[in-house]
Parts: structure tokens; sequence; C-alpha cells
């Protein structure tokens, strides 16, 4: 026999990794006191303790102690109590304290990487890999963010004790990617891993106590329902970071909403894998072997969704099954296994629930030939075809080794099928054409695109999704921004506003009666029930009628927000022009506007005259900025870069206060219609005329129609019609605290980007009311991954 025929009569042998250091450790330790509170180990208050399981074999490994309220009372107390020494240290300081973490990581990563495969299931090439140098990775990088706090980000701090909610399928990873970003920023945390993968958390503690951590800046508490609930519902903690299912991220919204917490969620996704005719299909397999079947499917960003061109569909399917037959299904620590075991018997049942379900909707589910293990979660790799748009499969996160497979005739097409989910996290697209892919993704609803490749990370990079993927970033720059606060120029409580009374006087003089209608779609409009409020002047007379807007108003002027396609497609120049001719159009009636603020404020004139100046100033410096806040490009360790491009968050309602009520309506509308995003406005319930008096100058300004929707009526209704519509993308709202409150919690429908003021007016004639705080708001950031090389 011949060295070729050798090679080819070669059988795959068992490589298995060894796990005698992990059993070790898992002997040699007390689970029964593993949360780790103010630096030391404890029992849970109540005594209980939960059980975890190994996936491949269904073994227990441990009990581990279950934390309730009271053990989440003592990690925020401790929290607490570190965070004052903790923030006020000096960045450089901090760093020390990131970096001792990482190198101590490095030099136990074996151990991090077998133990994570024994309790999560996956691959041991996978947890050695990829999991643990990323996480590793991200500690140190977030030693050189510490260090350059005060430079990068002025003006901004810790936002404080943070609570930090992870999910089992990167226990590790994910770990890093929240207290990594959070120690940098001064914070500090009280964490809970999942119930099924608690096990590197623990020994993550344990790393702390070596490299120096303070006592109480790392809390680690694992526990069930009850732990969770008690970190998202504690008045001691500032910020929420959540990573889960798009469900429980609703829940938290809801639950957080009027509490002032800050809020970040990194959701579900159903990513499509694009492949166009001309790519490179034995690359594109590849990729989606990565893309799928990485983690057993058990990734929120898994490419499930095969989007393939017609012409060459049939060649890659073939390509794929025969790919799929050459899977290794097996012993996780086995260095040859391509897919391990799922997480628990209960994910287990819910992935095949779901193939049985695509099936009775008309999927056709292929699967290899392959002898699973007798024992253990394992579930055969799937490809399910003929599958409608509409199939459970196509729109349902499986998080299993399952791949639902559609046709696509051309590019429009592909688009809009891949944008046919409400989730928005990631997509992969395959093309030799670098314009093609470049025109492609900008147009996906995700954030993260991988052009001819999948499952690219690191920690310069930022991750995170669009839609009812959630909200905020983790990693690179927008990730340290989930962990700062900046001073806000916060004014008086907004109090509810009282039920109009209709004014004492009528107004002097034979002026011709006029009622001021809503602006939709460019044109001025009739309130769909054509019913009118009277407006008062500051002496009690009438000074005009407002159109009373309503449910159908704000169905109209979002319809016609989201119609409108020149606004967001505009360059960023043409933008510019548009807003300059605007302060332009604004500064020749400068007179008219400083008299009805007097009219109607009751403002001496040279506070008016200031304030409409400050409108146009206002204009002019979005004008000039609506080219120049632009992303960047990120150098990852690897052959690629990452471009981190700023897009319009989408149709964004805006809800403006009736303190400054000129200023603070174009303080909140210009940065919008800067990054290109179109408005659907709710002017001062008080002052409305001021905001129907720019009627004019924005239809001889050049505005598209329907970039600016402008409807008068009560706030507290109409920002409620705002929160619960689901093509509203994002919402700024200025209003009483119950507003405010009631807006965050109705806003769960498409988890849109709420920001209020938590019932405190704005002073929008600070500087720290304008420029970059707002700019930053009014953008989604998409991260491009694009590979070069051979």
């Amino acid at each position: 026999m011949n060295i070729l025929e050798r090679y080819h009569a070669m059988e795959y042998g068992p490589a298995p990794e060894a796990r005698t250091e992990a059993d070790a450790w898992l002997a040699g330790r007390d689970f029964g006191k593993a949360l780790f509170i103010d630096g030391g180990w404890k029992a849970a208050a109540s005594g209980k303790t939960f059980g975890t399981s190994e996936p491949s074999s269904g073994k227990l490994l441990a009990k581990i102690s279950d934390a309730g309220a009271a053990d989440i009372d003592a990690a925020v107390a401790a929290a607490t109590k570190a965070l004052p020494k903790w923030s006020a240290s000096s960045g450089y300081q901090r760093a020390k304290v990131l970096y001792a973490i990482g190198r101590s990581m490095q030099r136990h990563q074996r151990l991090f990487a077998v133990l994570e495969t024994i309790h999560n299931g996956k691959p041991i090439r996978e947890s050695r890999d990829i999991d643990v140098p990323l996480a590793i990775r991200h500690f140190i990088h977030h030693a050189g963010w510490a260090q350059a706090l005060d430079k990068d980000f002025p003006g901004h701090k810790g936002v404080g004790v943070v609570g930090q909610i992870i999910p089992w399928n990167f226990p590790l990873l994910m770990l890093a990617w929240k207290i990594a970003p959070a120690l940098a920023a001064g914070c500090t945390v009280v964490l809970k891993p999942a119930e099924f993968t608690p096990l590197t958390a623990i020994l993550f503690a344990e790393i702390c106590e070596r490299a120096g951590v303070p006592k109480g800046v790392v809390n680690i508490v694992q526990g069930g329902p009850e732990a969770g609930v008690a970190i998202v519902n504690h008045p001691g903690i500032q910020k929420i970071a959540f990573t889960g299912s798009s469900e429980v991220g609703k829940i938290i919204r809801k639950a957080t909403a009027g509490s002032g917490k800050k809020l970040s969620l990194e959701l579900g996704g159903k990513s499509a894998f694009i492949v166009f005719e001309d790519a490179d299909l034995d690359s594109a397999v590849e990729g989606l072997v990565d893309g799928i079947w990485f983690n057993q499917g058990q990734v929120c960003c898994a490419g499930s969704r095969l989007l393939v061109q017609e012409g060459i569909a049939d060649a890659l399917i073939a390509k794929v099954k025969v790919r799929m037959s050459r899977l290794r299904v097996g012993s996780p620590l086995d260095k040859n296994t391509d897919i391990g075991p799922l997480v628990d018997a209960t994910q287990l049942d819910r992935v095949k629930g779901l193939v049985a379900e695509g099936a009775r909707q008309g999927a056709v589910c292929w699967q290899p030939d392959a002898v699973l293990p007798s024992s253990g979660y394992y579930h055969l790799p799937t490809l399910a075809t003929g599958v409608s748009p509409a199939n459970i499969l196509a729109q349902e996160e499986v998080f299993g080794p399952v791949l639902a497979t559609m046709t696509f005739r051309n590019t429009e097409e592909a688009v809009e099928l891949a944008n046919n989910t409400r989730y928005g996290l990631a997509a992969s697209v395959w093309s030799e054409n670098i314009n093609l892919t470049l025109h492609v993704a900008p147009q996906l609803k995700a954030g993260v695109v991988w052009v001819n490749g999948t499952n690219m990370f690191d920690a310069a990079c930022g991750f995170g999704g669009y839609r009812e993927s959630g909200f905020g970033r983790e990693g690179g720059r927008e990730g340290m921004f989930e962990y700062l606060s900046a001073k806000l120029p916060l004014g008086p409580v907004i109090k509810p506003t009282a039920a109009s009374a209709q004014p004492v006087e009528q107004s002097d003089g034979g002026a011709i009666d006029r009622t001021a209608k809503l602006f939709i779609g460019g044109k001025q409009v009739r309130p769909d029930g054509n019913y009118s409020l009277a407006i008062a002047t500051a002496k009690g007379k009438l000074a005009g009628e407002v159109g009373l807007g309503s449910r159908k108003d704000i169905r109209d002027a979002v319809a016609a927000a989201r119609a409108c396609k020149a606004w967001p497609e505009a360059t960023a120049y043409n933008r510019s022009q548009v807003l300059y001719y605007l302060a332009e159009n604004l500064s020749g009636r400068a007179g008219e506007f400083t008299a009805r603020l007097t009219e109607l404020t009751g403002a001496n004139a040279k506070a008016a005259r200031e304030e409409v100046e400050q409108s146009i100033e206002r204009l002019f410096l979005y004008a000039g900025l609506a080219d120049k806040y632009e992303g960047r490009v990120h150098q990852p360790p690897a052959r690629a870069v990452t471009l981190a491009l700023h897009e319009p968050v989408g149709v964004l309602g805006i809800v403006a206060q009736d303190s400054a009520p000129l200023l603070g309506l174009i303080s909140l509308i210009a940065p919008a219609l800067a990054m290109g995003n179109t408005v659907v406005a709710v002017p001062s319930e008080k002052y409305p005329l001021l905001a129907t008096d720019l009627y004019q100058v924005i239809q001889y300004s050049d505005v598209p129609a329907g970039a600016i929707n402008i409807v008068t009526g009560p706030t507290a209704e109409l920002a409620g019609v705002l929160a619960k519509h689901d093509d509203v993308d994002g919402l700024w709202l200025f209003a009483d605290a119950d507003t405010c409150a009631k807006a965050e919690a109705d806003s769960v429908g498409n988890l849109k980007r709420v920001w209020t003021g938590n019932g405190r007016s704005f002073d929008w004639a600070s500087d720290e009311a304008a420029g970059d705080a707002l700019l930053r708001r009014a953008v989604e950031v998409k991260n491009v991954w694009v590979p070069y090389g051979d």
C-alpha cells in the first residue's frame, strides 16, 4: 500500500482530552459554599442548592449554592461598599488588576477549557481555541481602556453598581464580555451565571482572589429565577446587563421601566447566511458549518437561515449534505468531535419539537446517517429545505443544530428575505464581488455583518443587535459607553399636565380665525377626529387653536416617516445642506418666533430672542456635524478590518417638554435628522403653536416629505401611542415620571430604544445638551467584518 492509499484508508481515532485536573478541581471544592460575596465564599442564606450535570452523560457534576434575595442583598451591599474606593482608583490601578486577571486566566486556560467543555458540552476545540483565548483577550484589552478612560471618555464616569445576568451557551466568554468593561469603567459587579453552567464562573472567582481584585468589586452569585429577579429589581443597582432570550429581555425591560437604571440587552437572533451565485461554494460550505453547527447551533448569532441564489441552490445543497455527513457527533472532549451534546434535556426536547413542527408546516428535514452516542443530549445536524418564509424554522430561534434553507432570485429579494424577521443580530454575506457584499451589508437590519466569513469576534469590535435582538453593544468603544454615564443638564421635575381649561378671554382685534393643522407627510392635514385644542397666551387670552392629534394621526405620521426613503438615503453632506437651510430660513423669521415665544410663555423679549438664536445655532451645529460624526475602522488581531458604521436608528418618536419649547424641540429633532432618522414629533403640549409656526419653514427648506412629521395634542396620550407602535424604532421622551415609566414599559413590543428624562426636564441651553451625547443616541453602530488575504 503506497502513501496515498494509506492516507485514504486512514480512520479517525479517538483523541480524548485529559480531564484529570478538572475532575480534581471538582472533587476538591465545597460547592455548597460557592457564592463569592465580598471576597469570601458563602453558602446560600437559605441553605438551598441546585444540581448541575454533564450534558454528554447526564451525570451530576455538583450541587451548587442557590442564591436567593437575601444573598443578592448581601452581594449588592458588598459592591456598594467597594464602589467609592474602586471608582476613585486611577485608571492605571484598575488596568493592573484587569491585566492580572487576564494573565492568571492564561496560566489556567487549559483548566478553563476542559471545565467549560465538560459542563457546557461544546467541543474542546471550540472552548480551547476560541472561547478561553477570547475571554482572556477581553480582560487584557480592557486594561487599556481603563487607563485611557479620562482621555477617551472625558466627562464620563462609571455608572455604579452593575447587575449582570449571563446565559449558558458561552459561560466564560459572556462573563468576560460583561465584567471586563465594567471593571475598566470603575463599576462594581454582581454577576449571576446561568443555572446550567455556573462552574467556570466559580473558577473565575478564584482567579479574582489570586489576581488581587479588591473585596466586593466582583461578586458571583449562582442561582435561579429568584436570584435573577432580585438583581433586576434591586434598588441599589444602577445598571442591568443581560444576555439571553428575547422573551426574558422584554420582561426585564418592563421591570426596569421608570427605575432610571441603565439597561443593555443582547438577545436572540435568526441570522441570515446569504450566498450569491458568484461565491466560492466550498468556502461558503465551511463558513456555513461554522455559522450554524458551531456550539451545536446554541449561538444567538447562528447563521440559521441559509439564503441561496436559485442558480446555485442545488449545487450548494449537495455540497452541504456531503459536508454534514462528515461531521463527527460525539464526546465533546474528543479533539476530533465537531458536534457535542446540547446543554440539557429540556433544550433537546425543545429542538426536537421545533423540527417536528417545521416538518408539519411543510419543510423537508434531512439528517446524515449517523449513530448518536447512547447517553447524553445529542441531536443530529439537520437541514430543512422547502422552507417557506413563514415556517416556524425560518422565524423562531431554534438554538440547536438546525439549518433552514430558502432561495432568492436577485439582490433585492435576498435583502427582503434576510430582513423578514423580528430579530436583527447578525448576518453573513458570501460573494467574490466585494462591491456586492458592501452594497448588501448596509441594507441588512443587523448589528454585525460578516463578509465571506462568520462568527468573527474581538474585544475591540462592538457586538449587538437591532430590533428584538436587543440594544446596546458589547466590546469596543461603544461597549465602554454602556458602563459609563455623563452628568446630564437636568432641570426641574416635570409635573403631569392638567386638563386644559378654556382661556378666560378671547383675543383682541379682528384677525381672521386660524386653526393650525397637523404636519404629516410634508403637508398640513386636519386631525382624524376633527377636534382642536385652544391655546392660551401667558395672559390667559386665546392665542390660537391646534389640531387634537389621536392614535390614528400618529399611525399616519409613522407611516409617512417609514415611507420617506429620500432622507435616510441622502448623503450626510446633503442632510447637512438642508439643516443649514432650515437654520437660514428660521433666522429670516427670528422676529416672528421671538414675538410668539413672548406671547405664549411670558418671557421678556431679550430671553425670547436668545432662545430663538440658540435654536438657530443648534441647527447650525448639527448641520456641521451631519457629515462629521462618523464611524471607525477597527483592526482586530486577524486578517480582517471591521467597519464600525453609523446608521440611523430609523423612525424616531420625539416628545418635547414645555420649558424652552422651541429650543427643546429643535435640539431633539436636529440631531435625529442629522444622522438620517425620520421623525414623528409631539411638541410642547402647552406651547404647540411654536411647532406649528415651523411648518412653513420646513416646507420651503427642501426637507423631503415625511422626514419631519408633527402631531400636536396631549403629551401622555400621544407618547403612549408612540411607545406601543412597533414601526417606531426609537423614542425620546421628556415628560412627567409616570408618562416616562409607562412609555418604557409599553416599548417592549419591539424593544425600541427609549431615552427619557425620567420625569426631569433638560436645560437645553447648556453645552452638555448638544453634540455627541445626542448624536450617539441617534445612531446604531453596525460592525461589518471584511477579511483580506488568501
